[in-house]
């Protein structure tokens, strides 16, 4: 298993990941509630944990060639939700 960890700053973590979660939940297998979630995508399985600054994403992906594609989904997805702001995804 291959693991990758980004911590998000942003006053709306909440909001993107119960976003993020509900604009997946009619394709892939999706739980969540108001600070945590998680998402298992073809490509490997999502969490996210939501405070009141901090938006924190981990990736796990049975295959690390699938790692990469992974964070890219996420991110564009996120994006989309958070238009209004600049988010910086630091991946480790």
């Amino acid at each position: 298993m291959t693991k990758s960890h980004a911590v998000v700053s942003t006053p709306h973590a909440g909001r993107y990941l119960q976003q993020l979660c509900k604009h997946w939940a009619h394709r892939f297998e999706t739980e969540f509630s108001a600070t945590e979630a998680r998402i298992a995508l073809p490509l490997g399985e999502t969490r996210l944990a939501a405070d009141a600054e901090t938006l924190t994403i981990d990736l796990t992906a049975g295959d690390p060639a699938h790692l990469p594609d992974l964070r890219d989904v996420v991110v564009r997805h996120i994006e989309r939700f958070a238009f209004r702001e600049t988010l910086r995804f630091e991946w480790t």
